[in-house]
């Protein structure tokens, strides 16, 4: 099969869909975007929608209501349907009903003869990237969830707008789940090259104190909560994050990004879909990076991914 490069399927068309789509687009990532959506008549005038704006994208590109038909010569099928997080809910509470929608997409996806990479949004992200691998039967390194990449970013602003410093200046990791139990790599985490811990320790402009740390991180944590009990949703902050890492596998970047990757005792985890710095390319996830992280750091990815396994194994025996 001929996989037609630069071509996106995107299933699912609500406001987290279409917060993907108006990024991917926006950024010229792509030549075709098929929407696909139960709701065919929003996913055509979302279509239409877009495409009245093409000519002040960057890239010319097709915008289109698609089928599942269009998936197979996609170099991508991005998945964001799914029910959304209401007001108060964990997005773990969504894993009955989207792991069941998740496995019908994933069918009907395949059975187009699509053969590329599968980037899952819905949430909850790490379980539903669990269930979409082992539904798909595509190899582990192509089906990437996009993690704990918005968390991330999430964090990098919560430490510029402590320190002034301009958030692209700043590297900081969230990993494990996309939700409570994420764990902040602060040992990791530099600004402007400098490590965080030695900012603290330097005292450098009194900016930043150790116990600052753990505001930054409940912050963090509760991004989403705070965001959808005024508005009822997220989805530009997680349509930008989607486009980055749509962006690192279409242009074969190598990029470090913290994605839903597969542990094969990296960590000391195995058989586990969870967010972790992993390298992206053309081929989806090339390897997880092993950092020398804290051992109290370490106990938190095991923990939240203790946490997935549970709730995973729910799923399955279900």
């Amino acid at each position: 099969m001929t996989v037609t490069k630069r071509k996106i399927a995107l299933v699912g068309v609500g406001s987290v869909g279409m917060g993907c789509a108006y990024s991917i687009l926006n950024q010229g990532l792509t030549d075709e975007l098929a929407l696909i959506d139960v709701a065919g008549d929003k996913a055509d005038g979302e279509a239409r929608d877009l495409m009245d704006g093409v000519t002040f994208a960057p890239e010319n590109c097709k915008v289109y209501h698609g089928d599942y038909s269009d998936c197979k010569d996609a170099q991508m099928v991005v998945i964001t349907a799914g029910v959304a997080q209401k007001p108060g809910q964990t997005r773990l509470e969504l894993v009955g009903v989207n792991s069941k929608i998740m496995r019908t997409i994933v069918k009907d996806v395949m059975a187009s003869g699509f053969d590329g990479n599968l980037v899952i949004v819905s949430n909850p992200v790490d379980v539903l990237t669990y269930v979409a691998w082992e539904e798909s039967g595509l190899p582990k390194n192509r089906v990437i969830g996009t993690g704990t990449s918005l968390d991330s970013t999430r964090l990098r602003m919560q430490l510029s707008n402590k320190t002034g410093v301009d958030p692209h200046d700043i590297s900081a990791y969230i990993v494990g789940e996309h939700g409570d139990s994420e764990q902040p790599l602060w040992s990791q985490a530099t600004i402007g090259g400098k490590p965080l811990m030695d900012w603290i320790a330097d005292g450098d402009e009194g900016v930043i104190k150790k116990e600052d740390l753990e505001d930054i991180r409940k912050n963090v944590r509760d991004a989403a909560y705070y965001i959808i009990d005024r508005k009822k949703m997220t989805n530009w902050g997680i349509g930008l994050s989607t486009a980055r890492v749509v962006r690192a596998i279409l242009e074969d970047e190598h990029a470090i990004l913290p994605v839903s990757a597969y542990f094969n005792g990296e960590y000391g985890l195995n058989d586990i879909f969870t967010g972790i710095p992993t390298i992206v390319g053309e081929n989806g996830v090339e390897r997880i990076v092993e950092m020398h992280i804290t051992d109290e750091e370490k106990a938190g990815l095991h923990k939240s991914a203790a946490e997935l396994k549970e709730v995973l194994d729910s799923v399955r025996n279900n």
